[in-house]
């Protein structure tokens, strides 16, 4: 731990007093799940049986004239929605000043504003600062609806399984009526052996308080929980859960997230992660196994095991510095991850300094000495460089940065 210390004051000082300033996850925080667009997902519940408004993913204005002109309807209006993996599109902001990321216009209309949506970048109260880009629109035909509800499918830790969160009011912010009247919301456990049954999606449907056929709403609850059980969802929030004037049930807006493990069985469905809404550093960091989080401070973090990364970074906050991310190599990086983590690292402009911390165990410090000599001479490091080895090889590895000039 004192060295610890010590490394964490070094790289403080390589910094020469630089701001105490908090660590926050950047806009660009990490995605340990697949998420999918709207207009993907869906497509993907439709499949299941699941209503949705039925709408046409657009990429150019173009496009969109001809879905407006498509799904325009009795009422001569269509909705706009931005496509981006973030959630509060409809209060969100452009940065070119267009205010809503969701919007509801005549036909005649589409076009225009759909040029002013595109190659866009939207801000919401998800996304960060730095907003994130908007390639697709879902253009969707205008569905009269008249009760909003919510509904969502989450894996509980404590049950370990899935559980149901509803609610007869949806269409807004969950969190803040779960604060305000916590006696609204409903919570089901659900076994895995037997899945979400009839009896308790009558229950559900009766909590919900739809105004149409109990069984009718049952069967669409049931084929959202098949959606969640046989595409290996971590969650699937439906928001708002919707009636229309004819009391259908639709899934009027939902958001998926699927269980990266399980990509070996879902490679239909992994094949249509977005690379452009996630941060390119994880998405490099991704392709050679290294787990990477891009944060807000101004010294790289390179570390093996997440608890000591964590530990690192506290340590390094409190000597006065921030940490710029966090990197975990495992225990079983190899000297070319060592060099990519590096190639990571140093591409980030916030970075002041590096502090390489390693306790070798199943890692061998020798390892990360020549990837670090390595990567020293493949992109020439412009700053302070302050490594901490620990363990394995310890000799072996200090022997390699010795010789390496």
């Amino acid at each position: 731990a004192q060295m610890l210390r010590h490394a964490s004051v070094l790289a403080g000082a390589a910094l020469r007093g630089g701001p105490r300033v908090a660590p926050e996850l950047s806009q660009l925080t990490q995605i340990r799940h697949l998420n999918v667009h709207e207009y993907q997902g869906a497509e993907l519940m439709a499949k299941y049986g699941v209503r949705a408004p039925p709408g046409i993913a657009c990429h150019t204005p173009d496009e969109v004239a001809a879905a407006a002109a498509k799904l325009s309807g009795a009422s001569g209006e269509v909705v706009v929605k931005s496509q981006v993996l973030a959630g509060g599109r409809g209060l969100g902001t452009f940065t070119s000043g267009l205010v809503g990321g969701v919007h509801i216009v005549p036909v005649s209309e589409a076009r225009g504003l759909s040029e002013k949506m595109l190659g866009q970048t939207l801000v919401t109260k998800q996304t960060g600062a730095g907003g994130k880009p908007v390639n697709a629109l879902l253009v969707a035909e205008k569905l009269n609806l008249v009760n909003e509800m919510y509904f969502a499918i989450l894996l509980d830790r404590q049950s370990a399984g899935p559980m149901i969160i509803a609610c007869s009011e949806g269409g807004t912010s969950i969190e803040d009526l779960a604060e305000t009247h916590p006696e609204k919301i409903i919570k089901m456990k659900i076994d895995l052996d037997k899945g979400l049954t009839k009896k308790q999606a009558l229950e559900l449907a009766s909590g919900l308080q739809v105004s149409g056929s109990l069984d009718d709403a049952a069967e669409q609850l049931t084929a959202l929980y098949e959606v969640f059980s046989k595409t290996d969802c971590t969650m699937l929030e439906v928001n708002p859960l919707a009636e229309t004037g004819t009391h259908l049930l639709y899934a009027a807006d939902a958001k998926l997230n699927f269980d990266d493990n399980a990509e070996y069985r879902q490679k239909e469905l992994f094949a249509l992660r977005d690379h452009a809404q996630e941060d390119p550093r994880e998405v490099a960091a991704g392709k050679f196994d290294l787990n990477y989080i891009g944060l807000d401070g101004n010294i790289g973090c390179m570390v093996n095991g997440a608890g000591l990364a964590m530990a690192t970074m506290d340590i390094i906050s409190l000597h006065g510095a921030s940490p710029a991310n966090f990197l975990d190599v495992g225990g079983n990086a190899s000297e070319e991850q060592v060099v990519e983590a590096f190639k990571i690292l140093t591409a980030d402009p916030k970075v002041k300094a590096l502090l390489v911390n390693i306790f070798g165990g199943i890692m061998k410090c020798d390892v990360i000495a020549s990837g670090i000599v390595n990567a020293a001479k493949q992109v020439g490091i412009k700053v302070p460089l302050i490594v901490r080895l620990e363990g394995t090889n310890v000799e072996a590895g200090e022997e390699i940065l010795k010789k390496s000039g």
